[in-house]
């Protein structure tokens, strides 16, 4: 029987049978119950780091996958203004990843009265290659596609946002998710990393979006409970790219430490982002950061002249001539 779920146990706050047990919590509840909870605690997490307030705009990078596509459902529930941005990266062409992911997003919408707003861009349509395209054409890419495929979002979430007067990016990162980056940094020290992990990343330009992530400390599989319990529809796959990545080995292992002590992920977070406030961890790295404006695209860039996203399409549009493509 699946962890998290039993026949017998019933909800804390009424007879009905429980649908999730959260360990780590002691706590137990059936479907209406439980969403409830995921919504009053998205609210005080938002609150609590100042993420946003009712009167901002917020852009939720949708994906199709369950996070993104609960938090935007979460954020909605509560009465703020969410739209929805999603980037087509052209992964494996056709009826494919990236189609699929889209189809699931438009039959959320759909589900929902069709009216809400949802931004799409194009890689390949915009930029002249599709994401697994761009990597084959450059070094940064040469054994997988993940390195261009986050400098892309990053860089177009942030002009998306700028562009069309969003206050905030909000983007559906959940607490194994958390863990696990957290956990691949602190392996290597990467201070740079690690003095930016949080569930609010401050705009440290005027050319960059707040970043924040409401989800953060919430378990991997109470985002898949809530989905389930809300109906949504959403692409179970993982990013075929993303096979043997060093961030799904760390969730495994954490995954371990979970079994034998619930709650330990969330510790490990938490204790993290309260030992950087109260000891000012890194604080020296983010008062360093020397941001510059990329003469192409007008964005932040810590480089002299284009910025890093300008630089590789520039790469990926010279080869695309010189092959004839």
């Amino acid at each position: 029987m699946a962890r998290g779920k039993h026949p017998l146990m019933k909800c804390r706050h009424c007879d009905a049978k429980a649908v999730v047990n959260m360990r780590q919590h002691k706590l137990a509840l059936c479907g209406p119950h439980f969403v409830e909870w995921v919504h009053k605690q998205t609210e005080r997490f938002i609150e609590k780091y100042n993420m946003f307030t009712r009167d901002e705009r917020v852009l939720v990078a949708v994906s199709g996958g369950k996070d993104s596509l609960a938090l935007w459902d979460i954020l909605l529930a509560l009465g703020y203004r969410a739209d929805g941005l999603y980037i087509g990266l052209g992964i494996d062409g056709g009826l494919s990843y990236s189609d699929e992911s889209h189809r699931y997003i438009t039959e959320f919408i759909e589900a929902r009265g069709g009216d809400l707003t949802l931004h799409t861009v194009d890689v390949a349509g915009i930029y002249g290659a599709s994401i697994p395209d761009a990597a084959r054409l450059t070094r940064r890419g040469r054994e997988k596609p993940c390195s261009v495929c986050g400098l892309s979002k990053r860089h177009i979430m942030n002009r998306v946002a700028r562009e069309h007067g969003y206050d905030v990016l909000a983007t559906g990162h959940n607490l194994d998710d958390e863990a696990a980056v957290l956990f691949g940094n602190a392996m290597v020290w990467s201070v740079d990393y690690l003095s930016r992990q949080g569930p609010v990343l401050p705009p440290s330009h005027p050319g960059l979006a707040r970043k924040v992530k409401p989800l953060f400390r919430f378990y991997e599989r109470e985002m898949a409970a809530y989905a389930i319990v809300r109906g949504i529809e959403y692409m179970y796959d993982e990013c075929p790219h993303a096979t043997g990545a060093t961030t799904i080995r760390y969730k495994e292992l954490l995954n371990q430490l979970e079994e034998s002590s619930p709650g330990i992920k969330l510790q490990y977070v938490l204790r993290f982002l309260k030992a950087r406030e109260q000891h000012g961890l890194f604080a020296q790295v983010r008062e360093q950061l020397d941001l510059r404006t990329c003469p192409t695209c007008g964005q932040p860039t810590t480089n002299d002249g284009a910025c890093s996203f300008c630089r590789m399409w520039e790469r990926v549009n010279d080869r695309r001539i010189e092959q004839g493509l």
